[in-house]
């Protein structure tokens, strides 16, 4: 691991092929915009300066910018191939993109108060400084403003085919119930009503075999991803 103050583990060259696939878009990223947008208050119709954290190849972009309307989207990564990973999904975007080489634990060039939402999607469980990550989160969102979370838990990234064949910082990874004490120790509201725990056939160890085969899906079992809406309060 690299000793700088902030380190950043690069993907694999089999994730960061699997991030490109349709498998990635539709059934990881599209399926977990959809379970969160439930949560969003109804009266937050419109976000004017959305944060996708860990944007990687900017497959976001375009769907963030259909369904919240934003006028200026943030794409920021770690990865120091920002543009040549995420400048065509930007310059093919309906909304304005600015990217930023940045580690979400320390966003210079990200003023207090400035964003609306943060969209922090299978980002979070890469970061190793995750308490100063949240803690950026809650500087840069403007009060009321959403911190959108979507990530796996330890459950899932801890199993043998993750293992072997993407790359995370394995010492730091979280249960769900971790993840929201992080999230509300930095000073943000999160109800239990705005949490979703789904349970998703490529998130299991099994990869959803035993459901096939007719068994049942657990209603006892630990819990692999966690999807949620916090509210920077006023």
């Amino acid at each position: 691991m690299t000793t700088q103050l902030f380190p950043f583990v690069k993907e694999s060259r089999f994730g960061d092929w699997f991030l490109n696939t349709d498998m990635w878009k539709i059934r990881v990223l599209e399926r977990a915009l959809n379970d969160v947008q439930r949560f969003i208050p109804p009266e937050k119709t419109q976000f004017e300066t959305i944060l996708d954290i860990g944007c990687g190849f900017g497959h976001a972009f375009e769907s963030l910018s259909r369904r919240f309307s934003p006028t200026l989207l943030i794409g920021v990564d770690a990865d120091p191939d920002i543009q040549a990973r995420a400048g065509a999904a930007a310059e093919r975007c309906s909304t304005p993109v600015r990217l930023c080489h940045a580690n979400a634990a320390a966003m210079h060039e990200i003023a207090d108060n400035q964003v609306d939402m943060i969209f922090c999607h299978q980002t979070f469980h890469h970061i190793v400084e995750q308490e100063a990550a949240m803690q950026e989160f809650f500087r840069i969102l403007k009060p009321n403003g959403l911190l959108v979370f979507a990530e796996s838990t330890k459950y899932y990234i801890e199993t043998l085919q993750i293992r072997l064949l993407f790359r995370h910082p394995m010492e730091v990874q979280r249960t769900a119930d971790e993840y929201a004490a992080i999230i509300r120790n930095a000073g943000f509201s999160l109800p239990p009503e705005r949490i979703s725990l789904p349970f998703l056939w490529w998130s299991r160890p099994d990869c959803g075999m035993l459901e096939w085969l007719g068994f049942s899906v657990p209603q006892e079992r630990k819990e692999t991803l966690i999807n949620a809406v916090a509210v920077k309060p006023a």
